[in-house]
């Protein structure tokens, strides 16, 4: 599995965001070549607050196991465009969706480097209003291993405020594939490391769209 997706051909862009080639996903990530990826977050209203829903990552993962993040994400491979990006979400947390339902908060760069790993995404960045209850996500074991959800305005204050830790509720599965009650606080740590300019903009473009 892990062989097969470091084999996946992306597309590879400079500074400006002209494309000038593809490579591997190994490559992409040794060499720290732009390359495009496609971020679904899903938010949902309920009497009056507006929450958001995270994924946990699977700790099979090779990039940041065990932590959480984006609802669903993933690259786009280099014959796929943007509108391709919602295969990620039925096939890593099993809901279908239409892109015609999505809403565009714009394209963020965003580079994390760590030792023998350079992250530099073009993230095709959406918001998606989620009609589904917790127990409705059917998640893929080998990428996510569990789907929470924190009240926004707490989410909001963990990056940009002075909160040190807020309230997750949700669920994940065990290694026997039985459901387990996810219902802890969490801090920044426990996030993958976007880094904290990412987290600003982004929900700063989504309280935008829900405000």
């Amino acid at each position: 599995m892990k062989t097969i997706m470091e084999n996946e051909i992306l597309n590879i862009f400079d500074e400006d965001r002209n494309h000038i080639g593809v490579a591997t996903r190994e490559e992409v990530h040794r060499l720290g070549h732009w390359h495009e990826t496609f971020h679904c977050w899903f938010g949902s209203k309920e009497n009056g607050v507006y929450y958001l829903f995270l994924q946990l990552r699977s700790e099979l993962k090779k990039d940041y196991p065990n932590l959480l993040d984006i609802t669903a994400a993933g690259h786009l491979l280099a014959h796929e465009t943007v509108h391709d990006g919602v295969r990620e979400v039925e096939e890593e947390i099993g809901v279908a969706v239409s892109f015609m339902d999505l809403v565009p908060l714009g394209v963020i760069d965003y580079c994390v480097k760590q030792e023998g790993f350079i992250d530099k995404e073009l993230a095709n960045v959406f918001l998606y209003d989620c009609q589904n209850t917790l127990e409705q996500f059917t998640l893929q074991k080998e990428e996510v291993s569990g789907i929470v959800k924190v009240v926004f305005d707490d989410f909001y204050e963990l990056w940009l405020g002075d909160e040190e830790e807020i309230r997750i509720q949700g669920f994940g599965i065990a290694k026997d594939g039985e459901r387990i009650s996810i219902n802890k606080l969490v801090g920044r740590d426990g996030f993958v490391p976007h880094g904290k300019l990412v987290y600003e903009e982004i929900l700063n473009l989504i309280k935008g769209k829900i405000k």
